[in-house]
């Protein structure tokens, strides 16, 4: 009986090593899949390289465009699900967001539509980027190297929310630039409330106030009926997200 346990054991923990190495293996070759899938999108399409430390929020329009110029056709081409292109200051989230008609596809599927555990950054299937609903939400994965959503996690550290340059979210359409002030970040059980899209008056100045409660920094920025709400979320923990929530301040037409 012992000989048969040893060899039962043996075995268990052979096919567990198999497994823990094959998980190993592949998280690798995903995140080197990734790396050269980014590296190419913004050699590719980016006409003057996006850096994410360097405050551009005062810039002229004529400055933004030209600093910020993204070949929207390339990347069309490339994926026809693109819908525009996100920038996280003091964070490596500067990525293309695609979106497809659920929120299950991208989860598993990379910007090349491969199979891939990292999956890549996504507009909620509800929301339209062109006539933004009362809450616009982008989601992406926490990766551990730090790529999709992975340096969300920045947000919750008191030396990147209390800096002013990163309180502007930077997010383009095929058609328009636009900035959104950061008003809330925090990281919460997984729920669905704070993805809510369609509301009447009353309950979104419910949303509003519960949004600004929930924030682990006050922000001081004055949100109410009138404005519209740009929502990233990710992973975080176990059971958890990590939610950060801004208002639109700026739409132009890129040209």
């Amino acid at each position: 009986m012992k000989k048969k346990a040893t060899i039962l054991l043996t075995i268990i923990f052979t096919l567990i090593s198999i497994f823990c190495i094959y998980k190993i293996f592949n998280w690798h070759k995903d995140n080197l899949h990734i790396k050269k899938l980014t590296d190419n999108i913004i050699n590719e399409t980016i006409t003057n390289n996006i850096n994410n430390n360097e405050n551009d929020s005062n810039t002229d329009n004529q400055e933004t465009k030209e600093k910020f110029k993204i070949d929207f056709d390339k990347l069309k081409k490339e994926n026809n699900d693109t819908k525009g292109w996100i920038q996280v200051n003091n964070t490596n989230i500067n990525y293309p967001v695609v979106q497809y008609k659920n929120n299950d596809y991208y989860l598993t599927h990379s910007f090349d539509k491969k199979y891939t555990d990292a999956g890549w950054i996504f507009l909620d299937y509800r929301n339209n980027i062109n006539d933004f609903d009362k809450n616009t939400i982008i989601y992406g994965h926490a990766r551990l190297d730090k790529t999709m959503f992975g340096s969300l996690k920045n947000v919750l550290k008191k030396d990147w929310y209390t800096n002013k340059d990163n309180q502007i979210i930077k997010l383009y359409s095929l058609n328009e630039y636009t900035e959104w002030q950061v008003f809330s970040v925090y990281h919460i059980e997984t729920e669905d409330y704070y993805i809510t899209t369609e509301f009447t008056n009353a309950e979104f100045k419910e949303f509003i106030k519960t949004l600004k409660n929930r924030s682990i920094y006050n922000f001081n920025v004055d949100v109410n009926e009138n404005d519209k709400i740009l929502t990233l979320s990710t992973c975080h923990l176990k059971n958890e997200k990590i939610v950060l929530h801004a208002k639109l301040i700026k739409k132009e037409v890129i040209d």
